[in-house]
């Protein structure tokens, strides 16, 4: 057999350095070299001791010769194929006014539309409570009496006639609170929204609220145990999902305000420039 075949059969190595241990006994020997600096001093002549011994028996392995170990390659038929990406394409962020850098997110929704959308979600809640209170428990008032039990202390100990009834007081606490907090997450949900990927219904309508029934799952046994005994919590979810696709549509739907970003620099930075705005819109 010629030279050159007998090189030709031979698997194909690479050399790479020959293992050894001496590079950690030598960073731990100075481990302990600075750690008795501030421990006791025979820590670090330990700590040199390990450094030395570590060193010359690294340098051993170096020189003269260096140490060195063949690593075989496999055949290129036994080799993991080469990685097919695909390549997509993605949108990419305009400049802003001369070349500004672009900020996420680009355009906002008008606090006007979390004012709407949390009444659009909050009609859309009360009717759902309300569905439940006349099918589950046989009243109207049911659901809006308990909502109002959480800021009347004389409702949390009531019994089920009594969230029954009609309750004048309970009627104008609950409007207050499910009103005002309504207003409150739907302009929550108008500076969110815009900063989330693609579909806010879906995270309005869903995500935002598995997240919100977790957490007080999670809590309201310690907040408030009666009002915790009596929530029927597969209604509770039926009614965030519809606050939350409400909410979600209505904000979805508003016309976006672009961001600072788009205005001239002399806007951006306060300075009053009459016309400045006018020449931008010609």
């Amino acid at each position: 057999m010629a030279p050159e075949d007998a090189r030709r059969d031979l698997p194909e190595v690479i050399e790479a350095p020959a293992p050894t241990p001496w590079p950690f006994v030598t960073a731990v020997g100075v481990t302990l070299g600075f750690a008795g600096v501030v421990t006791h001093p025979a820590v670090s002549g330990v700590g040199l001791l390990l450094a030395l011994t570590g060193f010359v028996g690294w340098m051993r392995q170096v020189f003269p010769v260096e140490q060195t170990e063949a690593i075989p390659i496999r055949p290129p038929a036994l080799r993991a194929r080469q990685v097919a990406t695909s390549r997509r394409s993605i949108e990419h962020l305009r400049l802003g006014e001369s070349a500004h850098r672009a900020r996420i997110p680009v355009a906002v929704r008008p606090y006007s539309a979390g004012v709407k959308a949390g009444l659009a979600g909050g009609t859309a809640m009360a009717v759902v409570a309300i569905l439940f209170g006349v099918l589950a428990k046989g009243s109207p008032w049911y659901p809006i009496n308990l909502m109002a039990a959480v800021a009347l202390p004389s409702l949390a100990s009531a019994d089920i006639a009594q969230l029954r009834a009609f309750n004048g007081l309970a009627l104008g606490v609950g409007i207050i609170v499910h009103g005002a907090l309504s207003i409150l997450v739907g302009l929550l949900y108008a500076v969110i929204l815009p900063t989330l990927p693609r579909y806010p219904v879906v995270w309005a309508g869903f995500v935002a609220p598995a997240l919100w029934t977790a957490l007080t799952w999670s809590t309201l046994g310690l907040v408030n145990p009666v009002l915790n005994e009596r929530i029927e919590w597969h209604w509770f979810v039926a009614s965030q999902v519809a606050f939350g696709l409400a909410t979600g549509w209505v904000v979805s739907r508003a016309a976006p305000v672009a961001t600072m970003q788009t205005w001239p620099l002399a806007a951006r930075m306060g300075i009053e420039s009459p016309g400045v705005f006018d020449e931008e819109k010609k």
